[in-house]
Order: C-alpha cells, then sequence, then structure tokens
C-alpha cells in the first residue's frame, strides 16, 4: 500500500477493557496489551496497518494516565501528536477534538478514525477499503467501513446497506445505524444481506465532521474548534463536554438525512471483546494435543483431557484437567476462572471489584 495524500489517522485509545479483566486494567487497558501472540500491542498494531497509508500523519487521543505508556508503544510519534484527555468523555469529544485540531492544521485533510484495539488480519484489504472511503470523503460524505457479519452477533451494532453511490465505485448509501439487536433479529439481518457490523471506522473531512455536529450542537463544536485554537484551554474546557459516542452524536442523524455512505468489506476483523472472542481469534495456534490454546509460555500450561484457552501472565505452572471450554487467566495478583461461554458476564467481577473500592484490582 502507498501513502494517500492529506489522509490523517485518528487514533482513540480509551477505554479499560473490562470483559478482559485481569488482563486489562484501566492502568493497562487491553489497547497497550499484546493479544495475539505477536509480541506488538494492539495499539502498535493498530500503528504497523495505518503507518503505511498516513506516513507520520497519525494522532492519537488518550486517557492522561496513558500518554506516557502510548509514548513509549509509539516512538514514530511525536508528542505533539498524541493529545491527552483530562478525562473520557466518550468518543464524539475525542474524536471531534482531533478533528478541530487536522482542520487548522491541514485545510485539505481528510481523517479516518480507527479504534486502537481492533484486530485486522488482512491489511492490504484493509488498506484498499480505505482508498474507497477517502476518495468518497473527499467529496463532502461522512464514510464508514462495514465489516461483512460472520455470524449473528448481538454483541456489535449494525448498518443497513442502501444503493450503490454514483461516481464512487465501492461504496453505498447507508439506510440507518441499528443499536445491536437481539441474535433473532440478526439472523434475520444476515439473512437479507443488507447489513454491516459496525465497527466505528469513520472517514471524514475535519470541517464536514464538526459542520454535522454543529447542526445538532453548535455549542459543542463552537467549543471544540476553541480547544483547538487555545491548546492551552483543555483542561479548564474539557469538562463542559457532551459525553456522547459519535454514532449518536453524527453518524445517526446524518445517516438519517442521507449523507453517510458506507464502504462494505471483509479483511478478517475483531475487537477482542471478551476472552470468547480472543480464544475464536487464537484457535489457530491450539496445542494440537490438549485442544488448548495458550497466550504466553506454552511451557508454564499443562492440559490434559481440557480445551480453551489459558493465559499464564502470572509465572507459574498452571495445570488445566478435564475442562471443555474453559477459561484461565493467571496473573501475579488476580485468576480468573470462568468458560468460554459466560465471558461476558466476567465486567460484573470488574463492577464488584469497584464497589468494594478495590481500585488496586481493577
Amino acid at each position: 500500500m502507498t501513502s494517500i495524500d492529506n489522509f490523517w489517522a485518528v487514533v482513540p485509545a480509551g477505554g479499560a477493557g473490562t470483559r478482559l479483566w485481569p488482563l486489562s486494567r484501566s492502568a493497562a487497558p487491553k489497547f497497550l496489551r499484546d493479544l495475539t501472540g505477536t509480541e506488538r500491542s494492539l495499539l502498535q498494531g493498530t500503528w504497523d496497518r495505518l503507518a503505511p497509508l498516513v506516513d507520520e500523519r497519525f494522532l492519537v487521543v488518550t486517557g492522561q494516565a496513558h500518554a506516557e505508556a502510548v509514548a513509549a508503544q509509539l516512538p514514530e510519534v511525536p508528542a505533539h501528536s498524541i493529545v491527552a484527555e483530562p478525562s473520557a468523555r466518550d468518543s464524539m469529544a475525542a474524536i471531534g477534538l482531533a478533528a478541530a485540531m487536522l482542520e487548522r492544521r491541514d485545510p485539505d485533510a481528510v481523517m479516518g478514525s480507527f479504534a486502537a484495539d481492533h484486530v485486522i488480519t488482512d491489511p492490504d484489504v484493509f488498506g484498499e477499503a480505505v482508498e474507497v472511503a477517502v476518495r468518497a470523503a473527499r467529496d463532502g460524505w461522512l464514510v464508514t467501513i462495514g465489516i461483512k457479519p460472520t455470524f449473528p452477533s448481538s454483541a456489535f451494532g449494525y448498518i443497513h446497506v442502501g444503493d450503490a453511490l454514483d461516481g464512487h465505485a465501492g461504496a453505498h448509501a447507508v439506510r440507518e445505524f441499528v443499536e445491536k439487536p437481539s441474535v433473532e433479529v440478526a439472523q434475520g439481518y444476515l439473512a437479507t444481506g443488507t447489513f454491516q457490523w459496525n465497527a466505528g471506522m469513520f472517514v471524514v473531512r475535519p470541517g464536514v465532521l464538526l459542520d454535522l455536529l454543529a447542526e445538532q450542537d453548535p455549542d459543542f463544536t463552537a467549543a471544540l474548534r476553541a480547544i483547538a485554537a487555545a491548546p492551552d484551554t483543555l483542561a479548564e474546557s474539557w469538562e463542559s463536554l457532551p459525553k456522547i459516542a459519535l454514532d449518536h452524536a453524527v453518524a445517526e442523524p446524518a445517516a438519517a438525512a442521507g449523507r453517510v455512505v458506507v464502504v462494505p468489506a471483509s479483511f478478517g476483523w475483531d475487537d477482542i471483546g471478551d476472552f470468547d472472542s480472543l480464544a475464536t481469534l487464537l484457535e489457530g495456534a491450539a496445542d494440537a494435543d490438549s485442544g488448548t490454546t495458550v497466550l504466553g509460555d506454552p511451557a508454564l500450561v499443562h492440559a490434559i483431557h481440557s480445551t480453551g484457552l489459558v493465559v499464564p501472565a502470572g509465572g507459574k505452572v498452571v495445570a488445566v484437567i478435564g475442562l471443555d471450554d474453559v477459561v484461565v487467566v493467571d496473573t501475579p495478583d488476580a485468576l480468573l476462572v470462568t468458560t468460554r461461554a459466560q465471558a461476558q458476564a466476567v465486567k460484573q467481577i470488574v463492577s464488584r471489584l469497584k464497589d468494594e473500592g478495590r481500585s488496586d484490582l481493577t
């Protein structure tokens, strides 16, 4: 892939990934972790696939607590391109601030927002989809990249794909964004062949994004542009910004007005939402004798007549006998034992620990 003129990658790097506890914590969230066995964190993997498209046009928006770790993992990114949020205000504030900054920095910019914690297995196909999206964005569209569903998931939102967009092969109108449905409803979506998973990837000219936001909340847009014009006001102005996702603030109303298009694509995508999806992602690395997948040092794991995922991150030997679809995550200060079927419930443990004031564990 080759660099795309005036194309900027914006990477919101936030969230604690509570369903991946105890590996992912508020102090060391999943985007800073190697969850693929490649010796590269998810954040570094995001850089690896975007760098050929943007060269050094890379902007990360992360929490103040993580800015130092982000800088250490991405030495290629200059300090002024790592923006530290004083607090989490959801995706509209983070991506909107990046848009306001780029609007001033590069009048011809097209920006693409890509989460720091996604896994993409075919970066070449991903790059081709981005190129299609950039071409449409240059013409003033808000563009999202949809993922071809591989199963009826209730964990993802969906994009209803409409007619092909004239003059932009590979792009289609968006009829609507749909919140996370039941499995039964998702099965119906897949049967139609006109729905894509919503991975939260948006490509747009910065001014277009901010103007769309202004149609819904002009004060929000004005505040973002004011911070970009005077960065030293970030700390005092940030807490007054609305806490809302970009999907709700801009994408949904813009789609209703016929101003959003989607580029459907299939490039092997996963957001590793829990240990079940992580186990699925790593299944190819399962031990042929035991059927157990290990993330970490396989010499620390002894599995007999068992299947599932074992993460020996605590340095101890872990033995698993006679358990199917088990999840064992061993860290120095916490041990998780569950099943793949119950993986979504891990966040309940994190909630309990928070209620008990155990910030040292969360």
